[in-house]
């Protein structure tokens, strides 16, 4: 694919549009030995202990935020410094819910009895290393995750927030990490699973597993918008830790910009399956000039940027879940 001279808009006219039925099969190409090569690649990446909890804007500053993270029970408020704080959702008195409780001048206070945690050790109480990266709050647990800890997570290369648009999703499915990075690891799907979003696509590279290259599949795919109206790009998947995979746009409209998607394990649901959350971050970014006025109109604009990636999600976590459910009954065939 080659962007050429910028259009003066982004549209471009699908001239040979075919049926659903009549695109070219990508099953030959999808070869299961080539995704689960990838998988395990991902899968031997460091995280550091860290998991994705959020958005960076769901922390209030009178609130704390509960989540469950590898079936433990976390609250993450912000300081007077406006630092994230994280550390077990239990109170150590008698086991009232943080989560229920009120930050007052950085200090999470507890409504049971008016125990007060200003974030550091105190009463039994420990916190967990916290991380905001401007997007997406981070929190690493070394008991869960097991590897030597890092002091920050891996975040992936974004475009500068000054300058980008920012969504984040969150949808939440019966099935492991593994099985959400394996999803973002087959892109050969997107055109047939996703007819409403995607056409046109075709895998123009992908990863060999040798040291030191790069280990992302190379995609052009183009966007639908109605009709015959796309919107075509050049995109590289990456997996840069192991509940991560990146999607960066490389060429064609908002080159620069990325998709996150981030697999966080949240414990066991009372059939005892695994219950997975996936936490996307779309940073977008354009060089036209009329990108500032979207930048601007940010907060109507996220509602719909979180139903696109709603709609796609209904759909890939149906994957991600089927592929679970088969594994842990011995039947997947990949």
């Amino acid at each position: 694919m080659s962007t050429g001279r910028r259009r003066r808009l982004p549209l471009s006219l699908r001239g040979h549009a075919v049926p659903w039925e009549r695109q070219s099969p990508t099953w030959r190409e999808a070869r299961p030995a080539l995704i689960a090569g990838a998988l395990e690649r991902a899968r031997a990446r460091p995280s550091g202990n860290w998991y994705v909890v959020g958005a960076s804007r769901a922390v209030r500053d009178d609130r704390p935020l509960t989540r469950t993270v590898a079936g433990r029970e976390v609250v993450l408020w912000r300081d007077a410094a406006g630092r994230p704080v994280a550390g077990p959702g239990i109170c150590p008195h008698l086991g009232a819910p943080l989560g229920d409780g009120r930050v007052r001048c950085g200090t999470l206070v507890c409504r049971w009895h008016g125990l007060a945690l200003d974030g550091g050790s105190f009463a039994g109480w420990e916190p967990f290393p916290a991380y905001d990266d401007g997007v997406l709050l981070w929190v690493r647990l070394d008991a869960a995750g097991g590897e030597p800890p890092l002091d920050a997570p891996v975040v992936p290369r974004r475009p500068a927030r000054g300058r980008a648009l920012t969504a984040v999703h969150t949808a939440v499915g019966v099935c492991e990490p593994e099985d959400v990075v394996a999803n973002r690891l087959d892109p050969w799907h997107g055109a047939w699973l996703h007819p409403y979003s995607f056409v046109d696509l075709t895998v123009t590279g992908t990863p060999d597993g040798a040291d030191g290259g790069e280990d992302g599949f190379t995609v052009d795919v183009s966007f639908k918008v109605a009709g015959r109206l796309v919107v075509p790009v050049r995109a590289v998947f990456t997996a840069p830790e192991p509940r991560t995979v990146v999607m960066h746009i490389t060429e064609g409209e908002g080159a620069g910009s990325v998709v996150e998607s981030h697999a966080t394990p949240l414990g066991s649901d009372d059939r005892g399956r695994p219950r997975t959350a996936v936490v996307e971050a779309v940073v977008a970014a354009s060089g036209r000039p009329g990108f500032a006025l979207a930048r601007g109109a940010a907060p109507l604009l996220r509602p719909l940027v979180r139903a696109v990636a709603g709609r796609l999600w209904r759909d890939d976590l149906a994957y991600a879940e089927r592929r679970w459910s088969l594994r842990s009954s011995g039947r997947f065939p990949g």
